[in-house]
């Protein structure tokens, strides 16, 4: 039978890209919930042609368009964060792609756990402000939770079939952004328009803004944590400026192994959907020839502080994860929207994460706390 699959942020990259790889493979998939947080317009085109059980708008202002511009079709057509909460505990539903931006994933994430279904998961932030939440009630509830991220997904393929004691190091590469081998000076001067020219991966506005402050990379760290049972000490950075291995895991007795490929993300998706089979695509493939020098080097902290501030957060562990994802949403939005400057984003968030409250052993309430809480700090300082 085919698998249904409920792609939460279906307009976004991730989203998008995952209706090419089902558009590869009709006979093993088929598209049961869409949704979107403003996008109504592709969210109508995308349910036009998939014909989805439902679709939700999360803008409630947009629902009633959403809802006559579909009238004339079986979809049933929802709006509101509830119900982007809800729709992918559907009995309906077989899988759950989580390809939402931010804090808003973690609800979503919690609720299709619940209902017992398998999570891929491109949302990071999930993870990042509570990964013992998620993976504790996925063990309990014996749910996988598949990693879409393409530094998490070679890992986690480079791990099938090992011993899982015997991991002594995950290297996580990245691709160092646009602004590898710059100094903090000329990161001073950075616009909006640079920031936003990756050289390797084509992605939405505030993924990329995280890429180029390698806060990307730092939070893939914390994620990689949870998903791989590892400590911060067993978790090294690499700039690889090709993205060509997508990352690395080094055992106990010296080996490596890597993942590589093209970068390409409708991979990792089709990996994950399509797990524990690895299905055949006609997508681009990796030529050895066009790539004849494969270079690595070690990640600056001094000058992208967001990879310290994130490893300081990883290691201090509580709730402080959570502060530095909020206090990241809110800086990241004031650069996009010219109000900061680039090194001004670290500044903030280090600042926030020094006033905000503690919290050793969180609950979700304490989550939802202190999001609010650091959100509020954040945006006060974004004004000063």
């Amino acid at each position: 039978m085919k698998r249904r699959i409920a792609i939460l942020g279906s307009t976004g990259s991730i989203g998008t890209q995952a209706l090419e790889v089902i558009d590869q493979h009709t006979g093993l998939f088929e598209v049961e919930v869409l949704t979107a947080a403003k996008n109504a317009e592709l969210l109508t085109e995308q349910a036009r042609k998939y014909l989805p059980n439902a679709v939700v708008i999360v803008d409630q202002s947009k629902y009633q368009w959403v809802r006559n511009q579909l009238s004339d079709l079986p979809v049933k057509v929802y709006t509101g964060s509830d119900a982007l909460a809800q729709v992918g505990a559907m009995s309906t539903v077989d899988m759950v792609l989580v390809a939402l931006v931010g804090f808003s994933g973690l609800l979503p994430t919690i609720k299709a756990i619940e209902a017992g279904k398998p999570v891929a998961l491109a949302n990071k932030e999930t993870l990042v402000v509570a990964g013992d939440l998620i993976m504790e009630l996925a063990q309990k509830r014996n749910v996988p939770v598949l990693p879409v991220d393409s530094e998490h997904s070679a890992i986690f393929q480079c791990l099938e079939g090992e011993n899982k004691r015997s991991v002594e190091k995950i290297i996580l590469t990245a691709s160092g952004g646009p602004f590898r081998g710059r100094d903090t000076e000329f990161l001073r001067k950075v616009t909006r328009c640079q920031a936003l020219n990756h050289p390797n991966w084509k992605m939405g506005d505030k993924i990329t803004i995280d890429s180029a402050s390698l806060m990307n990379k730092g939070f893939e760290a914390i994620e990689a944590k949870w998903l791989f049972d590892v400590q911060p000490t067993q978790i090294e950075i690499v700039v690889h400026p090709q993205s060509i291995v997508h990352s690395m895991v080094q055992f106990e007795d010296g080996s490596i192994k890597a993942q590589m490929g093209l970068p390409d993300m409708r991979l990792p998706i089709q990996y994950a959907l399509g797990y524990p089979e690895r299905l055949a695509n006609r997508f681009p493939r990796f030529n050895f020839s066009d790539y004849p020098t494969l270079t690595f080097e070690k990640a600056d902290v001094n000058v992208f502080r967001n990879l310290s501030l994130a490893f300081e957060a990883m290691c201090k562990g509580g709730n402080m994860p959570c502060v530095l994802n909020a206090a990241n949403e809110v800086v990241v939005e004031a650069f996009l929207a010219s109000r900061i400057g680039f090194v001004q984003m670290s500044n903030i968030i280090e600042q926030t994460m020094l006033k905000a409250t503690y919290v050793e052993k969180p609950g979700f309430s304490d989550y939802l706390e202190s999001d609010r809480e650091a959100r509020a700090l954040a945006a006060d300082l974004v004004k000063k």
